[in-house]
């Protein structure tokens, strides 16, 4: 068995935070005897991968992998020549290879954003593109204009058939990789892009409820960012994992995931960046159920928004704003209980000027959902429906798995209040 296995094991309980011994103990072995896996002296054995598995959460990964023949289960390397591989994998339209991937979970994940800022740290020259299709820099802006007409989109149609267009995009940018002649700065810039068209169609299977498909193109997407060197584009797709770590009750490897990007981007990102980043620790520790690191990571946010807008802010941040740091600092309130705090700030977020209606329907669906559910903790039930009815009115026209189901949730909420008739109309009229 290939040493890299060994290394995998050992990053991926690196990147849990369990300490060694509680790790040996929960696994079943000596410390020595895990090291000597972990450092390729001991093979690699099916209870050792189970065992790994087992504690780490990782659905079976390791011992997927293992039971690959020919080493099929063997990580593709994080340089030029791999990105390319896994990039032509998710492209081909021959169905994605998953043993190119290892992101089962969100400890992959964690490894996933380790591996990212090694390959960041050891960047080294661009092979040069040597087709016969010339690249210049006008093609390439085009493609970026392109890009963020979709982001656009997503936002306002939700993700149904945003995935597909994304994946052709990014498809695009691939025959060009493969086929096309550049240079340097050329090449650098197309697999940034190549960075953000993963990361939209990752968010878009997510929104979809396609968790496997999201996860291989988070992936994609840190392997492109690192290709071009370029860690802006990987913190903000680190940044969406997270949510979707968050979302699927993984909130501590959501931490994990901030507190990489955070880190790696600390000089180099804006203070819209530090917001983002920050915002999104602040959900993940409410999921966690950590109040004061929630609070810490609200209050850094909010500051660093205060200081304006820079010129050198990335353009995938132009959501980024004090109403969407308050919307998510009402969704955290209400997930550590505090109701009434949710509706303070999801009322500070529309006074803000949050246009949810025209411009982020899809999202203010879910924070209306929310909003709802905070007035029904309160026993405000007529302030419940107003919100709901205008979650439901949002989501017209939108394409979202994720909205419908904060709708779904909201009518399980509001079905023990059928003797209402106002709650029976709702539930009526929301009826599937």
């Amino acid at each position: 068995m290939p040493d890299s296995l060994g290394q995998a094991l050992r990053e991926a309980r690196r990147n849990s935070g369990l300490p060694f011994r509680a790790f040996a103990r929960q696994a079943g072995y000596s410390e020595s005897h895990l090291r000597s896996v972990e450092n390729g002296h001991r093979a690699v054995t099916d209870d050792i991968a189970a065992a790994y598995d087992r504690v780490l959460a990782t659905g079976g990964e390791f011992a997927s992998a293992l039971a690959q023949p020919d080493n099929a289960g063997t990580p593709v390397a994080w340089d030029q020549s791999g990105t390319l591989m896994v990039l032509a994998g998710l492209t081909s339209g021959g169905g994605v290879d998953r043993q190119t991937f290892i992101s089962a979970s969100g400890a992959a994940m964690a490894v996933l954003a380790a591996r990212w800022r090694s390959a960041l740290a050891s960047s080294g020259p661009l092979l040069p593109g040597t087709g016969s299709r010339q690249v210049g820099q006008e093609l390439v802006s085009h493609i970026g204009q392109r890009l963020d007409y979709l982001r656009h989109l997503d936002d306002e149609l939700g993700s149904g058939d945003l995935a597909v267009l994304a994946r052709t995009e990014l498809a695009l940018i691939v025959r060009l990789l493969r086929g096309g002649s550049y240079t340097d700065a050329v090449g650098r810039h197309l697999y940034a892009l190549a960075a953000e068209a993963s990361r939209q169609a990752a968010w878009d299977y997510f929104d979809q409820d396609d968790h496997p498909a999201a996860r291989w193109y988070f992936e994609a997407a840190l392997r492109a960012s690192a290709t071009a060197d370029d860690p802006l584009t990987g913190a903000y797709a680190l940044s969406f994992a997270a949510v979707q770590c968050y979302s699927t009750g993984q909130p501590q490897e959501a931490v994990a995931l901030l507190e990489t990007a955070s880190g790696t981007v600390a000089r180099t990102g804006t203070p819209k960046m530090t917001a983002m980043l920050a915002a999104r620790s602040a959900r993940a520790h409410s999921k966690a159920g950590s109040k004061r690191d929630c609070a810490r990571q609200l209050y850094q946010a909010r500051t660093a928004l205060d200081r304006g807008p820079q010129p050198d802010d990335a353009p995938v941040l132009y959501w980024v704003t004090h109403g969407e740091i308050e919307m998510i600092a009402g969704s955290s309130a209400l997930d550590l209980g505090d109701p009434a705090q949710a509706i303070r700030c999801f009322d500070a977020a529309i006074a803000d000027g949050y246009r949810g209606d025209d411009q982020y329907p899809r999202s203010h669906a879910i924070y209306l959902a929310r909003a709802a559910e905070a007035h029904l903790r309160l026993h405000d039930l007529d302030a419940a429906l107003d919100r709901a009815a205008h979650a439901v009115r949002c989501l017209g026209g939108v394409d979202s798995a994720r909205s419908a189901s904060a709708i779904t949730g909201l009518r399980a909420k509001l079905a023990p209040h059928a003797a209402s008739p106002a709650v029976r109309e709702f539930l009526e009229a929301t009826r599937q």
